[in-house]
């Protein structure tokens, strides 16, 4: 795994027959992934439902895009390990939706990727070297790219020191951020400070809340505890094999082995 040999992932980017007066869409999750858990997998589902719903956009890709090691965040796997789970819970998902691509290109960078940077790596992948898509009266159209995050992460993007504003001005008014409600979160107040590019977030609320996080999995796993249907069962398995987030004397892969079913 390196920038060498590294190639974008466009097997399930549709790419012709887009529905023409439609605006094609991608969608990108940037994030840590350590692990990946069944809300990640949600918020896409979430958004392609709200984006048929609510938009004049068509979603035509959506990608998870794991940090590099360079982030250097508290329980952070190795990138081999993130993207290799979030692969297996791509294919989870895409039983269903097949839309869903894992890009490797943010986890292989040898230094730490702003999200801007990042989102520039997909417009340039797919509206400059794949050169758009094609609509369904056979014209070429770019496609735009946007964010996909939970509301803290908009939170965050509030927060005076937090992001720099140019790098928000370009996340927002360029590419712009579709927002699913997190529990504990007020949108209104996350919004304050982002008026200016307030056409350009979508905020997507959730009629089920769901408050599973990759903290709390990792917490759950050095507690012993079972994970079964908090993160995909690919990466639950992924999980016991490597030992991740175990404890230092490995009992609690021990207990998860011990629970497996």
């Amino acid at each position: 795994m390196s920038l060498e040999n590294y190639h974008f992932p466009s097997s399930r980017l549709q790419t012709t027959d887009v529905e023409a007066g439609k605006i094609p869409l991608v969608l990108v999750a940037c994030g840590s992934f350590s692990p990946i858990t069944i809300l990640h997998l949600r918020m896409f589902s979430h958004a392609y439902d709200y984006v048929k719903a609510n938009t004049n956009f068509t979603v035509v890709g959506a990608y998870l895009s794991p940090v590099s090691d360079a982030y250097k965040k508290a329980g952070l796997a190795s990138s081999t390990h993130r993207l290799r789970m979030a692969e297996l819970a791509a294919e989870e998902i895409n039983n269903t939706t097949d839309f869903l691509m894992v890009d490797e290109w943010e986890a292989v960078q040898p230094a730490y990727m702003p999200t801007a940077k990042v989102l520039d790596h997909f417009e340039h992948e797919i509206n400059d070297v794949i050169g758009g898509v094609e609509n369904t009266n056979g014209q070429k159209q770019p496609v735009r790219i946007a964010l996909l995050a939970g509301s803290d992460l908009i939170q965050t993007m509030s927060a005076p020191g937090v992001w720099s504003q140019d790098d928000l001005a370009h996340i927002l008014g360029k590419y712009g951020a579709f927002v699913i409600e997190r529990a504990g979160t007020d949108i209104q107040e996350a919004l304050g400070s982002l008026k200016e590019w307030e056409d350009n977030i979508y905020y997507i609320p959730q009629l089920i809340t769901n408050e599973v996080s990759s903290t709390k999995i990792r917490l759950a796993i050095k507690r012993w505890m079972n994970i079964d249907y908090l993160v995909p069962a690919t990466v639950v398995n992924y999980i016991k094999e490597h030992g991740l987030y175990q404890d230092e004397d490995g009992s609690a892969t021990a207990k998860l082995k011990g629970n497996a079913r």
